[in-house]
């Protein structure tokens, strides 16, 4: 909750589109000060600026505003840097709150019978800041939003390459049936997506060109593909060998096609793996002058590298917003809802997922690297993993991250370096 005077306190509501921002400011008293629509420009975001301004000289017993607008993909970005920035309203200490959609809808169904316009929402997202029912942090301005750019783009890219990945397997079983069904024991390739097994399905025509190439010209072939990665030339080509001899066949008008299909996601997949490492370059260069100390003490835990650390700090911003570690961990939505009445109570419970979706994905990615790096971690995550039957992966990672923001709480409110003398403590 906001440390202020709310009887002095402006409450600005926005209800943001692309085009457009209608607005409703009130009092404590929920009287209407300001309704009004304005262009979703800076003109308007200016036009707005001067009502607000001609609103807090006219009743000079208000002293301090806060805007609250809901975080409509990209459409709120500009108006809330805008504002937050404004010299105009600095005498007046402004606040400016991105609000998740499913609070103020939540909060409207208190308000039974209310008609649905833009002008109304604007009224329910003004009194749900009157009410002080907002905790989320301020709008943290223009760097954390450049980070944040950067880290999100990445984790675009990487869904993108996995949905690559998951779309040519149709293509892969198609070509060479065997290969993404085998046990990894008698798997050729540590990866089916890396370079050699690339080269494999799309220079070799068919399953009988493998099978009929000598051993001598098929060990020469991955020894060169592999650039003599591969440990055991040999034996990868009797698996490969094996593997082949075991496939369906093709029709020979299919053959074509699929290379040249299988060819194009391969090439795609390359092309998202070079952009991964350009973004993880930029987001290094954006980390190094934006809060430090956090990234240094996020750095230093085993298993988070400097992405995944970069990450978290983009949308953790700074730890003094969140009161307490199950504040970060709602933030995150790594919470579970209860369900009990009377003497009941409900033996599975869903995670929440209502929070920020960025943050639960790099917090999961590092728990999930923790989990190799860390002792303690790695036997937290089996031990959740036994428990159940089903959804054993999900539950213990899930529950590994939840670990995680305890840590990192600790840590980051404490500005301490991870050791692991300490991390039982803090997690």
């Amino acid at each position: 909750m906001l440390k202020i005077n709310y009887m002095s306190t402006l409450f600005v509501g926005i209800d943001v589109s692309s085009k457009s921002n209608v607005v409703c400011a009130i009092d404590f008293y929920k009287n209407q000060l300001i309704k009004t629509s304005v262009s979703n420009n800076q003109p308007g975001a200016y036009n707005l600026i001067c009502q607000i301004v001609s609103a807090l000289q006219k009743h000079t017993d208000l002293n301090t505003v806060v805007v609250a607008l809901e975080a409509t993909s990209i459409y709120s970005v500009h108006i809330a840097n805008y504002l937050s920035s404004c010299e105009e309203l600095m005498p007046y200490h402004p606040y400016v709150f991105c609000l998740n959609p499913k609070m103020t809808a939540n909060y409207r169904k208190s308000f039974i019978g209310m008609n649905k316009t833009d002008l109304l929402d604007a009224f329910i997202i003004a009194d749900f800041a009157r009410v002080g029912r907002i905790e989320t942090d301020p709008w943290r301005g223009s760097q954390f939003l450049a980070l944040q750019r950067l880290t999100r783009h990445r984790l675009h890219l990487v869904e993108a390459q996995t949905r690559e990945k998951t779309y040519m397997v149709s293509n892969m079983f198609l070509k060479f049936s065997e290969l993404p069904i085998l046990p990894k024991e008698e798997q050729p390739f540590c990866d089916n997506y890396g370079a050699t097994a690339s080269s494999v399905l799309t220079e070799y025509l068919s399953m009988e060109d493998i099978i009929n190439s000598s051993p001598e010209e098929l060990i020469d072939f991955l020894g060169e593909k592999s650039k003599n990665r591969i440990s055991d030339l040999a034996k990868t080509a009797d698996l490969l060998k094996k593997a082949a001899r075991d496939s369906y066949r093709l029709d020979k008008c299919l053959y074509e096609p699929i290379n040249i299909s299988l060819a194009s996601s391969f090439n795609c997949i390359d092309a998202f793996k070079q952009e991964i490492k350009i973004i993880d370059k930029a987001i290094i260069k954006a980390i190094a002058g934006l809060n430090p100390n956090a990234y240094t003490i996020l750095n230093s835990i085993d298993g988070i590298g400097p992405v995944f650390a970069a990450g978290i700090l983009a949308e953790i911003g700074d730890i003094t917003a969140f009161y307490s570690q199950d504040a970060l961990a709602k933030y995150a939505g790594l919470t579970w809802t209860k369900s009990q009445s009377g003497d009941f109570e409900a033996d599975e419970s869903r995670m929440t997922k209502a929070g920020n979706r960025y943050l639960r994905y790099y917090l999961g990615e590092a728990a999930n690297s923790m989990k190799n790096h860390v002792p303690e971690y790695r036997d937290f995550y089996y031990k959740k993993y036994n428990e159940v039957p089903k959804h054993k992966h999900k539950r213990a990672l899930a529950l590994t991250s939840r670990k995680l923001v305890r840590l990192i709480f600790g840590l980051l409110t404490k500005e301490k370096l991870y050791s692991t003398d300490r991390a039982d403590a803090l997690s």
